[in-house]
């Protein structure tokens, strides 16, 4: 996974060490030696991260981390402070300025490229959210969404640990503020996930009775869990337990002995974070609904396709990240019309259209483009990747009949497709339009059911 990040440091040799070791690791690495530098930094371009010292002249850390949280524009910007003040009471001052982790120096270099990578991948997600947002505002259907500043949080909390004295220790410190459930086993975790609606779940990695780690794994694949921020609890010391954790999707961590202030520190940092991402969430479903999806599959119609495409063509140039767009046609559809009727061409057009939900990834855009046309963009995605996806498509829809409500019961059907690829400064979506319907036309000219790309 490449990134941005932003290294902030006073003193030059840290800040030529970070950058070598992180562009050691692909990431693209910016610097800045002070405070106002940083936000002159995060104002010219946002990064991804930033890796910020806290003893700093003019401005500390602190401040600098509370002006990027208090700016809508990088509120969402995830925070590492790297520092060598190691007092538990230092580390509650940065998370309460709003920093998403606070390191000590000398941190250790798996560690801390776990870090970076695990808060890069959630906050790509939450990219994701706020670009289909802008698209949205762009079009006059929503406001955007509030900022991370909410100070007035409390949640639904779901401790798993199988220590009775560890569970009444963190109740007695969440429950001033927070409804505290626990479970010890897990069987009766994953049963209390899958019917309850936390807001956050604190999972001990130490317990006796089972893994914690595939617990976990699990609660990050259930459709209730997948949102719902999961904090680690580690011993002091473990790297290899955390960086499991980390890799895995785990939002946040704290090591043994805790310190309550951190944990009440760490808990509200999950829940603004939880409580932001939700409130994306519910605009863009619940204002773009109706205005931008395709009332009969379900999929965004062509009209958000051609304002969304151009953001993502945007976003491939600014970070130089591939793209990928596939446009795909049922194979001699108006046969199915005339032979059946409308409503059985509906009937297929709905089946076709989920299955290509099933088969693309959620930062993946699906729409009907028209009739039985449907488009697929693919960010951060180059052509093999995308071809895969799109044979892996075509052969579902082959050799799987779609199932309809009179006779003849099923339909044989295939598909044609064309893939096109982002090409770069001078490219835009007009172009990426062409090429792929080019690639579709000469897919139906030999022969039909079959994927071709622009280069081929």
């Amino acid at each position: 996974m490449t990134a941005r990040v932003l290294v902030v440091d006073d003193i030059l040799s840290n800040v030529k060490l970070l950058e070598a070791k992180l562009t050691a690791e692909y990431f693209e690495v910016v610097t800045a030696f002070n405070g106002q530098e940083c936000l002159a930094r995060m104002a010219e371009q946002v990064p991804d991260i930033v890796l910020l010292d806290v003893m700093m002249p003019g401005m500390d850390g602190f401040e600098v981390c509370r002006r990027i949280k208090a700016n809508p524009k990088t509120a969402h910007v995830p925070v590492v402070m790297v520092t060598a003040l190691d007092q538990p009471s230092d580390r509650v001052t940065g998370l309460e300025a709003g920093a998403d982790d606070f390191l000590t120096k000398p941190v250790d270099d798996s560690a801390l490229f776990a870090r970076v990578r695990s808060l890069v991948r959630l906050k790509l997600m939450t990219d994701e959210l706020r670009m289909r947002e802008t698209t949205g505002q762009g079009m006059g259907l929503i406001d955007p969404a509030e900022t991370l500043q909410d100070n007035n949080l409390s949640g639904r909390i779901l401790v798993i640990e199988d220590r009775a004295e560890s569970v009444a220790w963190f109740t007695a410190a969440l429950q001033a503020s927070h409804q505290v459930s626990s479970a010890d086993t897990f069987e009766e975790a994953l049963v209390r996930v899958k019917g309850g609606d936390f807001d956050l779940i604190v999972v001990s990695l130490g317990m006796r009775g089972f893994d914690g780690l595939r617990l976990c794994s699990q609660l990050r694949s259930l459709p209730e869990g997948r949102h719902v921020p999961i904090l680690v609890v580690v011993s002091d010391g473990d790297r290899r337990k955390l960086t499991q954790a980390l890799e895995m999707g785990v939002n946040d961590y704290l090591t043994r002995p805790v310190d309550r202030n951190e944990l009440i520190a760490r808990v509200r940092t999950q829940l603004r974070k939880k409580r932001y991402a939700d409130r994306l969430r519910h605009n863009v479903q619940l204002s773009l609904e109706m205005a931008i999806t395709d009332q009969l599959t379900g999929l965004h119609n062509r009209r958000y396709m051609s304002r969304h495409l151009d953001a993502l063509i945007a976003n491939a140039r600014r970070h130089d990240r591939p793209l990928a767009f596939v446009i795909m046609d049922i194979d001699f559809f108006k046969q199915v019309n005339d032979t059946y009727g409308h409503d059985i061409g509906d009937e297929v057009l709905k089946e076709f259209a989920s299955r290509i939900s099933a088969n693309v990834r959620g930062i993946d855009l699906a729409c009907r483009y028209g009739g039985e046309e449907f488009v697929v963009a693919m960010p951060d995605t180059d052509i093999a990747f995308a071809t895969n996806i799109a044979e892996r498509l075509r052969q579902s829809i082959e050799t799987t009949p779609v199932q309809v409500s009179r006779a003849p019961g099923k339909l044989n059907i295939t598909i044609s497709i064309g893939i096109a690829r982002y090409e770069g400064e001078g490219d835009d979506a007009e172009k990426l339009l062409h090429r792929a319907d080019q690639a579709l036309y000469r897919a139906k000219r030999s022969g039909r059911n079959r994927v071709v790309s622009d280069a081929a």
